[in-house]
């Protein structure tokens, strides 16, 4: 008896199993229209890489490179970093307005010729401004047994009217051992058609009207060889004598140089040259005891800065 008092909890345990085991697992039918995919196994997702908090994804790194790989930009060297661009009716801006001093020597040679008429020449320009406004100097001459003639000297402003033009306005002074006269001078200058280099200049004074023409052409027998065709026209509507100057066509100066550009700045030259008054000016040149038609040997040098 004392051993079936004992037995008791284990038997009301083992009943209690039994009667859940028989209940009734209820109604299949409502689970009808139940989605029964969702109930099928689905993969353990992946654990994600853990990156320390102090790494960021930053342009260039290995991370980024993943997703986006580098593109090489290249830039000029003097291109501006941080200013943005700015265009003007979608039109890119160039560098046009800064500004410049550029002075060349074209012609500083020493004329030679027998009986004692040699002569030095000289022909340059100096400018200083913006490839649309400039200042300009021009000053040319020969002195022949320590006498200036021809000597001409102007003081232009030149205004850009067309990528290969300039309008010239300023004044002429004509300074030399003669009388001094001055001019009123407008002009234009520019390269031609066929990469000439011209120069159609008039002028005004109280004597009357004069007009100049100038003209010259580089070929390039090699990259440092050129052999440079060069003339100068002046024309006058009246006469000075005591300048040497005849109405119309008065004088010619040409010649033909053959340069070796040591240095792109300094080039040595070889020449033949040609200068001779004209008509008019030809008749007072004789009246007074000077020649007339005068070809001669040349050499100099052409500079530039």
């Amino acid at each position: 008896m004392t051993q079936l008092l004992k037995m008791l909890p284990l038997l009301t345990i083992l009943m209690g199993t039994a009667a859940q085991a028989e209940e009734p697992m209820g109604d299949m039918g409502s689970m009808e229209g139940m989605d029964m995919g969702d109930m099928s196994p689905k993969p353990s997702p992946k654990p994600a890489s853990k990156r320390p908090k102090s790494e960021k994804t930053v342009p260039g790194s290995v991370h980024a490179r993943k997703k986006h790989p580098a593109r090489v930009v290249r830039k000029a060297v003097d291109a501006p970093m941080a200013a943005p661009m700015v265009t003007l009716g979608g039109v890119m801006p160039v560098m046009d307005q800064a500004r410049w001093f550029h002075g060349i020597l074209n012609e500083f040679e020493g004329r030679y010729q027998a009986g004692g008429k040699s002569s030095l020449r000289w022909d340059g320009d100096l400018w200083y401004g913006s490839d649309y406004n400039r200042l300009w100097v021009k000053s040319e001459g020969t002195m022949t047994k320590g006498k200036v003639h021809d000597g001409s000297h102007e003081l232009l402003y030149s205004r850009a009217i067309s990528s290969y033009f300039n309008l010239q306005t300023g004044v002429r002074l004509d300074i030399d051992s003669g009388p001094t006269r001055p001019w009123g001078t407008l002009a234009i200058e520019g390269l031609a058609l066929y990469q000439f280099d011209v120069r159609l200049a008039g002028f005004v004074s109280g004597r009357g009207v004069a007009a100049r023409l100038e003209g010259s052409y580089d070929i390039l027998l090699t990259n440092r060889l050129i052999l440079q065709p060069q003339v100068e026209l002046n024309a006058y509507s009246q006469s000075d004598r005591r300048r040497g100057v005849g109405s119309g066509l008065s004088d010619i100066d040409t010649g033909l140089r053959l340069r070796y550009e040591i240095w792109r700045k300094v080039a040595p030259y070889v020449a033949v040259t040609y200068d001779s008054p004209l008509y008019k000016a030809r008749r007072i040149a004789r009246q007074q005891g000077e020649g007339a038609a005068q070809a001669r040997f040349t050499f100099g040098i052409r500079s530039w800065f």
